[in-house]
């Protein structure tokens, strides 16, 4: 393409002044700004490969410090993998800068490579310039003195005429003397002039041969310079876009995981992972004053029995006593049975066995305490002053309430 465009339009600008350079100058400088956008173009790429590894960088930081550990199940796989793919992203970023600075390195050399052969150039041109504009300055003053001298010698012709009209002969000859010396001198000058003229002349076609030669080299490199800068840009943007390509199918695999994300599944995951139970607490039910009452009293005789404060109670039956009672929802007494199971027991500590039909059913709350239920006859063996006797039920003995027992 360089090459055709040599034949059609040419770098070789020329001036009709002799002694001028303009259309080299001219050249020199179109070479000097297309070195300067190499340079802005290096500096496009080093500021564009900074900013990609920077960017890079802290994708991969960002990733790195993530939280999301609390999450559970599907949502935590797709952050997880949301945070491994925003790491790859970091990572090909990053890569992109190492390859936009081998991109840049090789601008850089191509730029020198230009430099160093446009400098050879620019030497032989300016060495010729010189060479010409010196012999042409030489044939300038040639010239000069040869039109002076030819002016001495037809002004030395004109007084040996003079001369020789007036018949002088000794201010004849010496007219003729002169005016042969000037014609001498100035066909010297004129040969002298000549051959500057000749000089100058190759020197000319020497430095226009150079000329056209550092011009043709000079639109190869423009052209070389052009296309490289241009590929160059082309090849940065494409790898732009496939950046983008690769960060969206890195992003893909993220949005794949999250289809895979079901509200459901997590939900389900941590029921039964953290599963504690699916009954509420039982519903408090209102228990008459009564019953209450009954339960302070029985409490009460309890505490009695342990502190050796209710009259009659002795060390033994103290030692000997359980550390229970009814339980709650005991069905209410009346008042005054209670008081007379408990305090106003005239058969306290009779120890003689008699028959007794269960009036409610009590559960033991402890080892030396006896189960019974409504309906069953026992044995009372000892009726206690605290309101608890011995009972026996199918060879079994233990303590039971004794307001829970009807006399047959």
């Amino acid at each position: 393409m360089c090459t055709d465009q040599l034949n059609s339009l040419s770098f070789c600008l020329q001036c009709k002044e002799f002694t001028f350079h303009t259309g080299y100058e001219v050249l020199i400088q179109r070479l000097l700004d297309g070195r300067k956008m190499c340079k802005d173009v290096e500096d496009l790429l080093k500021q564009r490969a900074q900013a990609e590894e920077r960017y890079g960088k802290e994708l991969i930081q960002i990733a790195r410090k993530a939280g999301g550990q609390t999450e559970i199940n599907t949502l935590k796989s797709a952050f997880e993998r949301l945070k491994q793919q925003i790491e790859s992203v970091g990572n090909s970023h990053i890569q992109l800068a190492v390859m936009l600075k081998d991109e840049l390195k090789g601008i850089e050399e191509f730029r020198e490579r230009q430099k160093e052969q446009r400098k050879k150039y620019e030497a032989a041109m300016e060495r010729i310039q010189k060479r010409k504009l010196s012999h042409y300055k030489k044939t300038v003053e040639s010239k000069k003195t040869y039109e002076q001298k030819c002016k001495e010698a037809d002004e030395a012709e004109q007084s040996f005429e003079r001369t020789s009209a007036s018949g002088n002969q000794k201010q004849t000859e010496k007219s003729q003397n002169k005016a042969k010396q000037c014609r001498d001198a100035a066909n010297e000058a004129e040969n002298v002039y000549k051959q500057n003229i000749e000089q100058l002349d190759k020197v000319r076609t020497e430095w226009e041969q150079e000329h056209i030669k550092t011009c043709e080299v000079f639109q190869l490199q423009e052209c070389d310079r052009i296309t490289i800068l241009r590929n160059s840009l082309w090849v940065h943007c494409n790898q732009l876009s496939m950046q983008c390509v690769k960060d969206d199918e890195l992003y893909e695999e993220v949005r794949v995981s999250l289809e895979n994300c079901i509200v459901e599944s997590d939900i389900d995951y941590f029921i039964k992972t953290k599963m504690t139970g699916t009954q509420p607490p039982a519903e408090m039910k209102e228990c008459s004053y009564a019953v209450l009452f009954t339960h302070f009293v029985i409490a009460f005789s309890w505490f009695c029995r342990f502190s050796g404060l209710l009259h009659g109670t002795s060390k033994n039956n103290m030692e000997s006593a359980t550390p229970s009672a009814p339980p709650l929802g005991m069905p209410p007494q009346e008042i005054n049975g209670v008081y007379a199971s408990i305090f106003v027991n005239e058969q306290a500590g009779n120890t003689s066995s008699q028959d007794y039909r269960v009036l409610y059913d009590y559960t033991a709350q402890n080892m030396d305490e006896l189960d019974i239920s409504e309906g069953d006859i026992v044995v009372v063996i000892e009726e206690n002053e605290d309101g608890w006797w011995t009972a026996e039920r199918n060879g079994q003995r233990g303590f039971v309430p004794g307001s829970y027992l009807e006399k047959l």
